[in-house]
């Protein structure tokens, strides 16, 4: 078969597929007037997990990140269908939130950037966005303090999640890399790509930082002979191409990222709760309190000490722990903490 005729057949499959895509459109109108009549909510990240998990069994050529990709763009272009909705995102624009926000809203999501974590809470609480995605914890450097602080303290919920493996991209409008004079990019990023530089004989080169791995591609983007240190989605909105991928030292550096808004999930099956509970601070007092989620046999999948706020009298713990606070069996081992604040139950991303 030659090639010409291999595109013919490609191009016929893809009118089968645009048709059935609206086929699939049509049936999601259907949701969207049934959703918007009974005021449910458009996200439904439980829902989606389970179709890529069921998709993800077929045997072929498309692995399972290759389905998710191609499907979380075709979720996003539902829930337009449905209702569009706004997506607040820790910026700038091309920072690694960002790049979760649309690894789960799709890349035609109606996004609001914000400067701010405070800034996303804000948007969210008074309605500017339905959808905040914001930073949780960082397997390095551990817990945000500011989002866990407004999760505590505000009404928003976490009602998804995931988990991202933080990687660089070196891109250039260079053609090789012997013309290239300086390179853009964070001071942390730089000291994360250390073997990569060393190893491609850039150590010589002048290193510009600049306040974000975003600004690093724009200004690489704008001058031939700079090259740039940064995220994937920072080079993709420049129209900078890459010439190496993954080029950090370590791929343990992995963000894990929380998705807000303001209602309640319903339990799907794989939940997952998160709280912070606060134990009075005296010995035997959080052995009790895991007591409490051993007996049940309800599993932890996170537990990390809290600054205390001043409180000398008392401990705070982040916990997450698998299942629902519909569950059972998880409603009746809260009832038996004292003393706790309800961050929400979702599936785990």
């Amino acid at each position: 078969m030659s090639l010409t005729e291999i595109r013919v057949k490609i191009d016929a499959i893809d009118d089968k597929l645009v048709a059935l895509l609206e086929e699939r459109m049509g049936f999601v109108k259907k949701i969207g007037d049934i959703k918007k009549r009974g005021g449910a909510t458009i996200y439904r990240p439980a829902r989606e997990k389970e179709i890529i998990s069921r998709l993800s069994k077929h045997k072929g050529l498309l692995s399972k990140s290759a389905i998710e990709a191609i499907f979380l763009e075709i979720f996003a272009a539902s829930r337009i269908m449905e209702r569009s909705e706004r997506i607040a995102f820790l910026g700038p624009i091309g920072s690694f939130t960002h790049q979760a926000a649309e690894s789960r809203f799709g890349a035609n999501g109606d996004y609001l950037c914000m400067q701010s974590i405070g800034a996303v809470f804000k948007a969210v609480e008074s309605g500017g966005a339905k959808y905040g995605v914001v930073p949780i914890y960082n397997n390095t450097s551990g817990l945000i303090g500011d989002t866990l602080e407004r999760l505590e303290s505000g009404n928003l919920l976490i009602v998804g999640d995931l988990e991202m493996r933080i990687s660089h991209c070196f891109a250039s409008r260079s053609e090789n890399l012997a013309a290239i004079k300086k390179i853009y990019s964070k001071d942390a990023a730089f000291g994360q790509c250390e073997a990569f530089i060393a190893g491609h004989d850039l150590g010589s080169l002048e290193r510009v930082p600049v306040e974000s791995t975003a600004k690093a591609a724009k200004l690489a983007s704008e001058d031939e002979t700079a090259a740039a240190i940064c995220s994937h989605i920072a080079a993709k909105l420049h129209d900078l191409p890459i010439m190496f991928d993954n080029i950090q030292d370590s791929n343990e550096n992995a963000t894990r990222f929380a998705i807000l808004s303001d209602f309640v999930n319903p339990s799907g099956g794989g939940d997952i709760t998160t709280i912070i509970a606060q134990t009075p601070n005296k010995a035997g007092e959080l052995f009790a309190l895991l007591k409490e989620f051993n007996d049940a046999k309800i599993n932890l999948s996170q537990i990390e000490s809290l600054p205390s706020k001043g409180d000398k009298h008392n401990s705070r713990f982040f916990i997450d722990f698998e299942g629902h606070r519909d569950d059972p069996l998880v409603a009746a081992t809260l009832a038996k903490i004292k003393k706790y604040k309800w961050l929400g139950s979702y599936a785990r991303g």
